[in-house]
């Protein structure tokens, strides 16, 4: 029996795991179940099996890119699907891979990280963003959108609900000629340009890359809408100081995750300030369903630093401090599932550019990325709200009719 046995026998009841040793010994887990996958790994090292046990998310993921474990059955989409699939957010069970002690040192040392200062932020985007725009292109839609799509249908392509997105999230911003429109974290600019391009609005998008901000100038001039649109490279903090009732609407799409807990009341006293009287904000975030948690390691260390998925009432509870009014809420349960299926596919399939580009470990860092938030998406605790807030009770229409209106006209 090896040291894992205790671990994945307690873990794995339906789908089938085997895991061989580095002596050839196998043992199974499991047992066949219709929906759940087969998965057979293979461990080179004793070594990468004691970094699983002793931290099973962050061990596993270093030992899989270090070519230490390896997916020998199925990939490791499908491993760690069949994890996550075993012990699913909802019914109650969750991988209990730490002692209560443990659990609340993984909670302070997430809070310690996102204490997110101007300079610290700009270090943290630059860890994930600056790392090259040629390989977003590669698994990215063509719009470059790196946030949850919408998919109105299944059979929808990834550039078609990345559009769908664009536009349900328009139609909420109640958006009327000469607006004007602040963009907060606009990525690669999709969301800005295509704001200008539905309705005769002005638009201003800030991020803290500097890769991305080239990029977003060269596509507004490129869709004809650069005098209307225009980038910035800057902190919202420090915009916030400048811009006071400035914006009638502002959106913020995917970058609420980088904020960090200490800074959510920063963050809504500085949209509360910039808006008008009758402004109106539509907030995107991946959100974390039932109450506050910790960043795990992996992510922590190679992916977001300083990043944290709050809750809904960690999100709420910041706002009110403001005064800003919650006006609809509405949450997104699959949608990104979805999404990240096909940035997974993209990625194996321009394995060759990856590689080349940022060399084999990379891969399969990013492919271990990739696997483990989609099962966080389809049997974890994670899902995605759009939240829209007013600074005025009059400030929007009385119902939700308008929404369904303007979803119709710019997607028609």
């Amino acid at each position: 029996m090896s040291i894992l046995s205790p671990f994945l026998s307690r873990v794995i009841r339906h789908g089938r795991l085997t895991v061989i040793d580095p002596d050839g010994a196998a043992e199974h887990f499991g047992a066949p179940a219709p929906g759940f996958p087969e998965v057979g790994v293979r461990f080179a090292t004793r070594r990468a099996m004691r970094r699983v046990i002793l931290d099973p998310r962050l061990g596993a993921g270093e030992a899989y890119m270090d070519g230490e474990m390896e997916v020998v059955e199925g990939d490791i989409m499908a491993l760690i699907g069949l994890l996550r699939m075993n012990t699913p957010w909802d019914r109650g069970a969750k991988l209990k891979d730490k002692t209560r002690l443990g659990r609340w040192i993984e909670w302070l040392k997430t809070r310690l990280a996102s204490l997110n200062g101007e300079r610290r932020s700009r270090a943290n985007v630059a860890h994930h963003y600056d790392i090259g725009n040629d390989l977003y292109r590669l698994f990215l839609d063509r719009d470059m959108q790196y946030s949850c799509a919408y998919w109105t249908r299944p059979d929808m392509t990834l550039d078609e609900a990345q559009a769908a997105k664009k536009a349900h999230i328009a139609a909420k911003l109640a958006l009327r000629p000469g607006q004007r429109i602040l963009d907060i974290g606009c990525g690669w600019g999709g969301m800005a340009i295509t704001l200008a391009q539905l309705e005769a609005v002005e638009v201003l998008g800030i991020t803290l890359s500097v890769e991305q901000l080239d990029l977003a100038q060269q596509r507004a001039e490129q869709a004809g809408v650069a005098g209307r649109v225009r980038f910035e490279l800057i902190d919202y903090r420090e915009l916030a100081a400048r811009e006071v009732g400035r914006f009638d609407r502002i959106v913020s799409v995917g970058m609420f995750e980088h904020v960090g807990a200490a800074n959510f009341e920063t963050f809504f006293r500085a949209c509360a300030n910039m808006l008008t009287a009758d402004g109106a904000m539509l907030l995107h975030t991946i959100g974390r369903f039932g109450k506050p948690g910790a960043t795990d390691a992996f992510t922590r260390k190679y992916i977001f630093p300083g990043g944290y998925i709050p809750a809904l009432s960690e999100t709420l509870a910041a706002s009110e401090r403001s005064r800003l009014i919650v006006t609809d809420v509405e949450t997104l349960r699959l949608h990104y599932a979805a999404t990240l299926r096909q940035w997974y596919a993209n990625t194996l399939a321009h394995q060759v550019e990856i590689e080349k580009m940022m060399g084999a470990r990379f891969f399969r860092m990013w492919c271990f990325y990739l696997a483990g938030a989609t099962a966080a998406f389809e049997s974890g605790g994670m899902g995605n709200y759009q939240t829209q807030f007013a600074r005025s009770r009059h400030a929007l229409p009385l119902t939700r009719d308008y929404m369904a209106e303007a979803e119709a006209r710019y997607t028609g």
